[in-house]
């Protein structure tokens, strides 16, 4: 691993366990690069600033994560790991809920979702002649959807099994792509 890779981990590392006991919007620079044992340039050399921090935790740790869950038998696999990276870091997921970092939780979650929605839509219009833009458009439905349960289940205290939620969505979610496709398929006959 190189040491600019390391350098980051280190730095993502410690804003999680601040994280953990400190509102984001109360920690700073000093915070971290004292907890690190870096210096203030060391920080801005790898990010502008601290929400680009928490943006790059995000994307990192757990993007590749779902990467192959993006097909037709694999989409709740892929949902339920959205679910078990929010509980395995609680704290510092419902910090960036409820601060000013929020945009880099909801672009995390749009990003991972869309991704593997879209993986399920490609597979099922495979052979079949649908425009990107009405792809993008089921892709856009039912990712705005799904993130929009698990920011709720959030605020409400993550109480409900992520295998619970799934389920529910299943029955909702079963069929409905193939049969939205054929639908837009028929538009453009």
């Amino acid at each position: 691993m190189s040491n600019s890779l390391l350098t980051k981990n280190a730095l993502a590392r410690s804003l999680k366990e601040l994280m953990g006991h400190l509102p984001l919007n109360k920690i700073t620079v000093k915070h971290l690069v004292d907890d690190c044992g870096v210096n203030r340039q060391t920080f801005y050399y790898h990010f502008q600033d601290i929400f680009d921090l928490l943006g790059w935790i995000y994307r990192t740790e757990a993007v590749e994560s779902i990467a192959q869950y993006r097909s037709y038998s694999t989409w709740t696999d892929g949902f339920y790991r959205i679910f078990c990276y929010i509980e395995s870091n609680k704290a510092f997921c419902c910090n960036t809920l409820d601060s000013l970092g929020r945009t880099h939780l909801d672009a995390y979650l749009y990003e991972v979702t869309h991704d593997l929605v879209m993986g399920v839509i490609n597979e099922l219009a495979e052979g079949m002649n649908v425009g990107p833009a009405d792809k993008q458009f089921i892709a856009n439905f039912y990712t705005l959807a799904f993130t929009g349960l698990v920011i709720q289940w959030m605020q409400q205290g993550m109480k409900e099994q992520p295998k619970q939620i799934i389920g529910k969505l299943s029955v909702l979610i079963e069929g409905n792509f193939l049969k939205a496709l054929h639908e837009y398929e028929k538009e453009l006959s």
